[in-house]
C-alpha cells in the first residue's frame, strides 16, 4: 500500500539541535540554574558546552555519541586536538571551546598551587598533574620547582622517552634546580599503560635524585606517578 503525503498537512516537526529549541524544563543550562550542574549527567553538561547538534541529530544525542565515542570524559579531555578534528559535529568552534576549558582547568590548579603550600592542597596537585600528563603517549619525567614556602614556581617537562620508559639525568635536574632557585621539588612521571605502580626502576631513579639535589640543599617531598585514577604518591606509599 503506497501513502500518498498530503501536501496541505503541516510540516512534521524535526528533532531539535539547538538547546533553545528543546522544552524548558529539559534545557540543561536552565536545569542547572535551577538545581545546579550536579543535577546534570554527562551528556548535559557537554551539550551546554557544544550548544548545537546536527540535523537530525540533537545536541543532547551528539553529546552522547561524542562522549560514548571517546570513553567519557578522561577520554575526550585526553583525546588529542587532531583526533577531535576528525569527529563528526565537533566543528572548529566546538573544538575551540572544549580545548579552551581545559586550558582554563590548568590554570586554576596552577594559581592554586602558586598561591599556597602544594601540601595544603593535595587533591589539587593529583588533580593537574592529572590535567597535564593523563593524556601523554608516551612516558616523560617532569619536576614542580617549589620556592622557600613550598609554593609552585614552575612545572616543567624535561625528559621525553617512549612509550614504556624514559631516561632522566640527575644533574639536569640539578641545573634547572639552580635556575629557578628553587628550595624543594616534587618529580612526576607518567605510566601510558595506566598502572601507577612503581617499578624497581623508579625507586633507584628517586633515590638518586634525592642524593643528588641534597647536594644543593634542595629537598625531593615526593614523586608522583601519573596513570589511571588518582596519581600514586611515592610518599604515601612509604618509599620516600
Amino acid at each position: 500500500m503506497t501513502v500518498i503525503p498530503d501536501p496541505n498537512a503541516p510540516p512534521r516537526p524535526s528533532a531539535p539541535s539547538v538547546i533553545a529549541e528543546l522544552p524548558p524544563e529539559v534545557r540543561p543550562r536552565e536545569k542547572l540554574l535551577a538545581r545546579g550542574a550536579s543535577a546534570l549527567s554527562d551528556a548535559e553538561l557537554l551539550a551546554i558546552l557544544l550548544r548545537t547538534g546536527l540535523p537530525g541529530r540533537p545536541v543532547l544525542t551528539l553529546s552522547r555519541d561524542v562522549l560514548d565515542s571517546c570513553g567519557g570524559f578522561r577520554g575526550l579531555l585526553r583525546a588529542p586536538a587532531a583526533s577531535l578534528a576528525g569527529a563528526k559535529g565537533l566543528g572548529p568552534a566546538k573544538r575551540a571551546t572544549l580545548l579552551a576549558i581545559l586550558e582554563i582547568a590548568r590554570r586554576a590548579f596552577r594559581e592554586a598551587l602558586a598561591n599556597g603550600p602544594v601540601f595544603e592542597s593535595a587533591e589539587a596537585v593529583r588533580d593537574y598533574l592529572r590535567l597535564e600528563y593523563d593524556d601523554k603517549r608516551a612516558e616523560c619525567f617532569a619536576v614542580m620547582f617549589l620556592d622557600t614556602q613550598h609554593r609552585l614556581i614552575a612545572l616543567e617537562t624535561l625528559f621525553h622517552g617512549t612509550l614504556s620508559h624514559t631516561i632522566a639525568y640527575p644533574r639536569e635536574v640539578v641545573k634547572r634546580a639552580l635556575t629557578l632557585d628553587a628550595a624543594a621539588v616534587i618529580l612526576v612521571h607518567n605510566h601510558p599503560s595506566g598502572r601507577t605502580d612503581p617499578s624497581p626502576q623508579d625507586v633507584q631513579l628517586t633515590r638518586a635524585m634525592i642524593e643528588s639535589l641534597a647536594l644543593i640543599d634542595v629537598k625531593v617531598l615526593d614523586h608522583f606517578i601519573v596513570g589511571a585514577g588518582q596519581p600514586a604518591s611515592m610518599t604515601d606509599l612509604g618509599l620516600l
